[in-house]
């Protein structure tokens, strides 16, 4: 049986902190980062990478297009 695990890559620097991506995540992977970026918005991070199960809702919903999902098939032991 195989298992899919995702991988969120978030590019902080276009990133303007709408937040929809936390909001649209079912395991809580995205947070707010306490930092800003070179523009001077508060950007997402992924807190919680291996909790990621690859939906790609976060990515389906910025706007701005600052995130990427990767999808790997792993075999469960």
């Amino acid at each position: 049986m195989s298992k899919i695990i995702g991988a969120v890559v978030v590019d902080t620097g276009r990133c303007k902190g709408c937040s929809l991506c936390v909001e649209a995540c079912p395991k809580d992977v995205l947070a707010m980062a306490s930092k800003v970026n070179v523009n001077g918005y508060q950007y997402v991070e992924a807190v919680a990478a291996d909790a990621c199960i690859g939906c790609a809702s976060c990515g389906i919903v910025c706007p701005d297009g600052c995130i990427t999902v990767y999808r790997k098939k792993v075999e469960e032991q």
